[in-house]
């Protein structure tokens, strides 16, 4: 385990040398090559971002009547978008220079993956245990699903425009707050008055469908902070 740690550290470090030395020292030879590959990262993460966007609509869809088929979809969406995530890591582990820190390249395609995995819990459990939407629901996933845009627009425009993809990443925190707003008044509601068990047993199926797009939500969050991140390195 300790060779292991050596050696990603050693590979870190020599990776770090030759970004370093093609950004501030522009020697056309023998780094000039390393510019050469394309960035095969960043078409990964944007459709990571794309498939999340699509599942959070049929997610929305869903809470709108409640459609088997949609919630069928949020599946397919989620089953390829870890595909997706599992050839990314795989890429991960086979280049030696990645055009951004590997770190936060695997941070941010976690987090993005994170936010489909709870779409799909969420209808997956609504199913599971006959909780109907609501009007919580509905305004948190309505949220979620403008928050998902925004990151996928942020991750568009990383390479060429890095400003423009922060732009996009503070729009989408913004609206990852407004998902916990909604949630702590969902929350605040489900203790007003139940009246007997049944009310409870409701109660206690609501909260957990709930918690679940809290989570997304915060995975969002921590995908735009990783945006944040990556353009402060570029710029």
């Amino acid at each position: 385990m300790a060779d292991g740690c050596l050696l990603s550290a050693i590979r870190y470090l020599l990776s770090a040398i030759c970004h370093l030395l093609l950004a501030k020292m522009k020697f056309p030879f023998p780094f000039s090559f390393l510019n050469k590959q394309p960035d095969i990262f960043l078409p990964l993460l944007l459709k990571q971002a794309e498939h999340t966007v699509d599942g959070l609509h049929a997610l929305q869809e869903y809470m709108r009547d409640q459609n088997h088929e949609a919630a069928q979809r949020v599946k397919k969406v989620e089953k390829e978008a870890d595909e997706v995530r599992r050839i990314l890591i795989d890429e991960l582990n086979r280049h030696f220079v990645t055009p951004m820190d590997r770190e936060d390249i695997f941070a941010l395609s976690r987090a993005i993956d994170d936010v489909i995995d709870y779409a799909d819990t969420t209808t997956e459990e609504m199913e599971m245990l006959g909780v109907k939407p609501n009007d919580y629901l509905k305004r948190m996933v309505s949220l979620l699903s403008d928050a998902a845009e925004e990151i996928q627009k942020g991750v568009l425009r990383l390479n060429d425009h890095p400003n423009v993809a922060n732009d996009h990443a503070v729009r989408a925190k913004a609206l990852e707050n407004r998902v916990e707003s909604v949630y702590r008044e969902a929350i605040a509601a489900l203790f007003v008055g139940p009246k007997n068990v049944e009310d409870v047993v409701e109660m206690l199926k609501l909260r957990e469908i709930y918690r679940h797009l809290s989570n997304a939500a915060d995975r969002g969050d921590e995908a735009a902070n990783v945006i944040g991140d990556i353009v402060v390195k570029k710029v």
